[in-house]
This record gives structure tokens, C-alpha cells and sequence, in this order.
């Protein structure tokens, strides 16, 4: 545990209200950048995507399920993996709690990876979660959007991640992006976001920024070393 001041209510309190006004500031900053977020033009999705689903074939308007909105987590689960990545399967632990309320405000969530289905099925059942989760097998998705890399790619340094070439040789990697259906049908891509721009789905986290450690990740190897499936702790 670090060392520590400790001091009377009185100097605990100014310290902490002088604080209170840095996380304000703070909060009206991610406000205003949120909003900037939105307003990002869009590109229309003009490629058919055909997903493997437990009901069957589905082009990407069909994940929609009746909403406008839909957010797509791309899992680091390829072909023939004996398990999915441990740091995915640690936000993916957050999943599920979000889906009733996701639905409430005309957002459709759901995961995918390039795995076929019936090794997704395996690892989900594993795992005990419950949200809806498809197979890109076979399909250009996950390379369009930077979520996974073809060998030949990395080999040539083509591979491209968070809007920048990228380096070694993982042909998968975390992201997430979302879509949103107008009234016609047309499908547009608003928003996609990599590395730590995905750290807004980790609530642990969190709860782990407030602590007197914090994520107490300094001295690891890489800062999700210590994480495992939540069935391996």
C-alpha cells in the first residue's frame, strides 16, 4: 500500500473539495467530447456483410433486431482458438448487465468474431454469458474495420489499427464500432475506437480508479497481465 498524509477532517475535506472541482471540469470535458463524437459525419456501408447467427445467415441491416442503433464488439476469438482472448473476455464480462437497458434506448449490442459459430458457442457457454454473439467467418467485417489483420498484410506492414500501421504480427486485435440504419435501410458507420478507447466499457475499472491502489498495474509486463478468464482465478 503507498504511503500516505494523514491528516485531520478539516484538510481532508479542502483537499478533497479542491478535487471535486478538478473532476467537474472534468466531466463537462467528456461531455463536450462526447458530443463531438456524435457529430462525425458518417460513411454509408455500402459492402453486404453476411454474419453466421444462431438463427441462421444475417446481413448486417438484419442485426439491427428493429432498432437504428448497433454497437458491435469485434472479440479476439480466430479460427481454431482454444479459448478467447482473456483481456476481451474481461470486458465481456461487463456485457450482459448493459443488454435490457441498451435495448430501452434503441441500441442493439452485440459481439463479433471470426470464429465459426460453433467454436463462439463453445467459448460462450464456458464463460455463462448470455449476449448475442456472431461469426464474421469468411467475411471481410473484421478486416474492414481494423479488428483483424491478414497475415500477408502484416508481412507487407499494410496492417493498419487505431487509424495508424501497426506492427507484429496479431491477426486480431480489440475494437469496436458502431452503426446506425435510417428509415430507407441504408446502413452508415458513425464511430469505431481501439486500445484504450475501449476502457470506457471496463467498469471494473472503474471502481479500481477509485481505490487507494488504483489499477495497480505499474510493474506488470503490460497493464492486463494479471487478468485472467474469470473462471481461471
Amino acid at each position: 500500500m503507498p504511503e500516505h498524509p494523514v491528516v485531520d477532517h478539516a484538510q481532508w475535506l479542502a483537499a478533497r473539495r479542491a478535487l471535486l472541482e478538478e473532476e467537474k471540469a472534468f466531466s463537462r470535458a467528456r461531455d463536450a467530447l462526447a458530443a463531438r463524437r456524435r457529430a462525425l459525419p458518417w460513411e454509408a456501408v455500402t459492402k453486404t456483410y453476411v454474419f453466421d447467427t444462431p438463427a441462421g445467415p444475417r446481413r448486417l441491416e438484419e442485426l439491427f433486431a428493429g432498432r437504428s442503433q448497433l454497437f458491435v464488439y469485434h472479440f479476439m476469438l480466430g479460427p481454431g482458438w482454444e479459448a478467447g482472448c482473456k483481456s476481451c473476455s474481461y470486458l465481456a464480462d461487463h456485457f450482459d448487465g448493459m443488454l435490457p437497458h441498451l435495448r430501452a434506448r434503441d441500441v442493439t449490442f452485440l459481439v463479433v468474431s471470426r470464429a465459426p459459430l460453433a467454436e463462439i458457442d463453445a467459448f460462450q457457454r464456458r464463460m455463462g454469458w448470455r449476449f448475442p454473439w456472431v461469426s464474421a467467418h469468411g467475411t471481410d467485417f473484421n478486416y474492414d474495420y481494423d479488428a483483424s489483420s491478414r497475415a500477408e498484410d502484416l508481412a507487407a506492414g499494410r496492417a493498419t489499427y487505431n487509424y495508424q500501421p501497426r506492427d507484429g504480427q496479431m491477426t486480431e486485435l480489440p475494437a469496436a464500432s458502431v452503426f446506425c440504419r435510417d428509415a430507407d435501410g441504408q446502413v452508415f458507420h458513425t464511430y469505431s475506437t481501439y486500445a484504450r478507447g475501449l476502457d470506457m466499457l471496463i467498469g471494473t475499472y472503474q471502481v479500481l480508479d477509485l481505490m487507494p491502489k488504483g489499477r495497480d498495474e505499474d510493474a506488470l509486463e503490460f497493464s492486463m497481465a494479471w487478468v485472467k478468464h474469470h473462471d481461471r482465478y
